[in-house]
């Protein structure tokens, strides 16, 4: 890639620095580095308060705030941290993210959104029959693949093939990279055949069928699903079928058989049986009673008995949740009464989906029916329509994002960058590289020299004008070629026209992003601020975590000594040490107080009154702060305390030693650490504040700081 600015109007440097001061004045200087108006403005905006009358004095006070946090930023520079690989990784991280908007026609994809959303409304019940068809197949096989489609279609629509036309497509099978060669695998002559076959028993598959449709897509559709549901894929919305079918769906009549459709997976063509508004989401609970592995009629029907008595007592009065609590076989859901997670149109088996949206209030219930799995009950928790478009928007874009319609709003974006950019292209010297590609290519062991003939040669340009200027950027046959060797990967041997062609498409397409990625900066101001913003805040978390919290953690010399210096600030409140004694009832007690009164120790005493149960009596000791127990509180002095605490709720007896009273005295460093070092990065962050106060000079101008609004 080469680029030259060629000069259209006479300009100087000098004046333009000017104009560009003039427009973002300097602010404020810090060690004689510059900060200019529009990062403290922009900052200030998105951290002040809204009040107009103090609006003045708010940007005044955010002065030491700004600086403060400016200075941070340049000691992380000072200190390299804007080098470190982690960090321009994490830094890559977040650009990629906030960039992605900015790469894609917004206007096309807020298209898209509202059309998901408007599709949402419906749900289209459909069947299809698919011929699979590898992305980048060849044209022969594209023509095979299509024609075959189109015969079955014919077939359904009731307009059999004559032998003529069976004939051409026998040549043009033939012809396809699937034909039988040397080479083929049994595979190859299964595949072979079943596609000829497809076509010549056309007639007899469908002729006497009540669904044509339905019977050649048990036949001959490459969906595996179909030899068991027909091709018929139930109900579905936007958003669950990949794009171009999708739309193929939802613009073909009730009742019609679409023209063939291409998407990643091949050609479909698409029967819609029904369209219907959008039934919602459900919240179900239920009770299962499920079918063995390999379980025969017979013990399926014996199994019915189980689900019919569960009913009965349903239908008695007892209820849903702790029947299924006590005997659905689902246990993920038994736990939770049987409760299911929400689901709307093709998320279950039919005939549950069936069984559960014909309720009709919440509460109600359904009779016993089967699905594949086994008997079920379902009750009917809750329902719901679909969102509003404003609540759904933020869900559609992250879906549509990851669904292939989003290349729509990629290739809009695209054509206008090469308008504005007055894109041009040298298909000569594309041309040129068919006499350098070679099969290699397709066994990843191409190498960019075998084009270095082409050399420097230009294949295509983008041109700006800007300020009287005009910059040219060049891409070359070199850069192409290096793309190629980069790029190539083992696949099987294709056209090499075709080759080249989506090859050099993908270079164009991902030079064109890359241009504009480069552009974002200068092109919008939001995000060249925002993405300063992450930049300069994950290097002021790095030196923090530097300066003060892993030090904090790190340092224990300078933790223990922080400590020493402060220990009287973690001081224990006056503490009781008492023993209770858990007695099982008075008499009990009154055999405690007896041994206490020998003076006989804990252990002692346990031992003795626990040789009948050992459920008599349980000491427990611990140490209290005053106020944490009434009862201590109470009788705050070293002794036994004369009266028996009663435990009216459990039946049992208390006897209460107080053992040692200790007054206020310094916590250990493990006892109060989380608070001391929480206390030492307050130090640390203070002293490191000091250094950098003295470290760099803050010049405010305040002329211009007057004119921040």
């Amino acid at each position: 890639m080469k680029k030259r600015t060629l000069g259209i109007l006479s300009c100087s440097v000098i004046a333009l620095t000017t104009v560009a001061q003039s427009t973002d004045p300097v602010i404020m200087n810090i060690n004689d580095k510059p900060v200019y108006k529009s990062e403290f403005e922009n900052v200030y905006h998105k951290n002040s308060g809204k009040e107009v009358n103090k609006e003045q004095k708010s940007v005044k006070e955010y002065v030491d705030l700004f600086s403060t946090f400016k200075m941070k930023v340049f000691e992380a520079e000072a200190l390299g941290l804007d080098t470190n690989a982690a960090f321009k990784t994490e830094l890559a991280g977040y650009r990629k993210q906030l960039a992605a908007p900015y790469l894609t026609d917004k206007n096309v994809t807020e298209a898209l959104i509202q059309e998901a959303y408007d599709r949402m409304k419906t749900e289209v019940k459909a069947s299809h029959i698919l011929y699979r068809l590898a992305e980048d197949a060849l044209p022969k096989d594209t023509i095979e693949a299509y024609t075959r489609m189109m015969i079955v279609r014919d077939a359904i629509m009731g307009k059999n093939p004559t032998p003529a036309k069976v004939t051409e497509y026998e040549n043009l099978l033939k012809k396809s990279s699937s034909a039988l060669t040397k080479s083929s695998t049994k595979q190859d002559t299964t595949n072979y055949n079943a596609k000829l076959n497809s076509v010549k028993n056309i007639s007899s598959i469908v002729g006497s069928a009540s669904d044509k449709f339905a019977a050649a897509a048990q036949k001959t559709s490459e969906d595996p699903s179909a030899v068991d549901n027909k091709g018929d894929l139930g109900y579905f919305s936007s958003l669950q079928m990949v794009y171009p079918f999708e739309s193929m769906a939802y613009n073909t009549k009730v009742g019609e058989v679409s023209m063939p459709v291409r998407t990643r997976f091949g050609y479909h063509i698409v029967k819609v049986a029904d369209k219907r508004p959008n039934q919602g989401e459900i919240l179900t609970a239920h009770i299962m009673v499920k079918f063995p592995k390999g379980a025969s009629d017979k013990e399926k029907a014996n199994l019915k008995t189980k689900i019919d008595e569960i009913y009965t007592k349903l239908k008695a009065g007892e209820k849903f949740d702790e029947l299924a609590h006590q005997f659905s076989d689902d246990k993920p859901s038994a736990e939770k009464g049987g409760q299911l997670q929400w689901f709307g149109s093709s998320r279950m088996p039919i005939e549950f989906e069936t069984a559960a949206f014909a309720l009709n209030n919440n509460g109600d219930y359904s009779e016993p029916f089967t699905t594949a799995y086994g008997w079920h009950i379902v009750k009917r928790l809750d329902k719901k329509g679909i969102a509003t478009f404003d609540d759904m928007k933020g869900e559609i874009k992250q879906r549509i994002n990851k669904d292939s319609r989003t290349q729509a709003g990629k290739a809009s974006l695209i054509a206008k960058i090469k308008t504005e950019n007055n894109f041009k292209e040298n298909p000569a010297v594309k041309k040129e590289f068919l006499k350098v590609i070679d099969t290699t290519v397709y066994q990843g062991k191409w190498e960019s020299k075998k084009a270095s003939k082409l050399g420097n040669k230009e294949l295509f340009r983008l041109s700006t004008k800007k300020d009287g200027k005009e910059t040219v950027i060049i891409y070359t046959a070199n850069d192409f070629a290096k793309y190629i060797e980069s790029h190539q990967t083992t696949r099987p041997v294709m056209d090499n026209n075709m080759f080249l062609q989506q090859t050099y498409n993908h270079f164009v397409d991902e030079t064109i992003i890359n241009y504009e990625d480069s552009q974002l900066e200068s092109k919008y101001p939001e995000y060249r601020n925002l993405l300063k913003e992450y930049r300069d805040g994950i290097l002021l978390f790095d030196l923090t975590d530097q300066k003060v919290w892993s030090k904090a953690v790190k340092d224990t010399t300078g933790l223990k000594d922080f400590y020493e210096k402060n220990k009287n600030n973690y001081l224990w409140d006056e503490r009781a040490e008492v023993t209770m004694y858990h007695c099982a009832n008075d008499k009990i007690a009154k055999e405690v107080r007896a041994l206490l009164k020998k003076n006989k120790s804990e252990k002692e005493i346990v031992e003795t009154i626990n040789k009948t149960s050992q459920l008599n009596v349980t000491a427990d000791d611990i140490t209290y702060i005053k106020g944490e127990n009434k009862n201590v509180d109470a009788n705050w002095k070293k002794g036994v305390v004369a009266a028996d605490i009663k435990n009216e709720k459990e039946g049992k007896i208390t006897v209460l030693v107080i053992n040692n009273l200790l007054g206020k005295s310094p916590k250990k460093l493990a006892e109060a650490k989380g608070m001391v070092t929480a206390d030492y990065q307050n130090y640390l962050e203070k002293e490191w504040l000091s250094y950098l106060k003295n470290k760099y000079t803050v010049k405010v101008n305040e002329d211009v700081l007057n004119t921040v609004k």
